[in-house]
């Protein structure tokens, strides 16, 4: 398959060979009340690309394809979370801080779910990841690996943080990569703009970026 509207040039990919990876789209950075609130920031901005990464999973899905959900999570005890990461900042509530969804970015807590409108299937892969990257202290690369998986489709949020983290970590690691612009979002508008340029610089440095409408089009001249 081919997305020609790819930037910055056109896109090619194998659908076997082809993961969708949606990063973080939990309860706690996307819905009120969550940790993304608690630091201050308009969770609206994030619930707003919702529809079109559904869309976007769902013809995924439709296609046969395999998907990726991943969740910033840390065990109970927080042993996989640094002081660094836990004191950094000057929140209302830290990571392992109860709060309205239950304790902060902790597996299991309410909070820490995938949204409704995009969990997990059955099949599906759902990686916990202590880090921003999602291939730091988890499995993920076996796994895709063992499926043969070259390339990897990305949405989710946030887009600077641990969207853009991960596209380096499989940039580092071989996989071709492009970010679906519309299925990620930041806090801060300008902090995504600048990512999109970023990743597409000096021709496709750490991967493409494209709308999901193109893929959309792809998978459907594909049928």
């Amino acid at each position: 398959m081919r997305i020609e509207e790819a930037n910055p040039f056109a896109y090619e990919f194998a659908l076997a060979r082809t993961a969708l990876v949606l990063i973080d789209m939990q309860r706690d950075f996307i819905e009120p009340g969550g940790f993304g609130e608690t630091l201050g920031n308009d969770v609206s901005l994030l619930e707003a690309i919702v529809p079109a990464t559904k869309a976007a999973l769902q013809a995924w899905r439709n296609a046969g394809g395999l998907v990726v959900h991943t969740r910033e999570a840390h065990s109970p005890d927080l042993s996989d979370c640094p002081p660094a990461k836990r004191n950094r900042g000057n929140p209302t509530l830290r990571i392992g801080d109860e709060g309205p969804m239950g304790r902060i970015l902790v597996a299991g807590e309410p909070g820490n779910q995938i949204i409704d409108a995009l969990a997990p299937v059955d099949g599906e892969i759902v990686i916990d990841k202590p880090g921003k990257g999602m291939f730091h202290a988890t499995s993920l690369h076996e796994l895709l690996q063992q499926r043969g998986i070259t390339h990897l489709l990305f949405g989710g949020v946030t887009t600077e943080v641990c969207v853009q983290t991960s596209m380096r970590e499989a940039n580092d690691r071989g996989y071709d990569s492009l970010l679906l612009e519309d299925c990620t979002e930041s806090y801060f508008p300008a902090f995504k703009a600048a990512t999109l340029d970023m990743i597409r610089a000096q021709g496709a440095i750490v991967g493409w970026t494209a709308p999901s409408a193109a893929l959309l089009a792809a998978l459907n001249n594909a049928t």
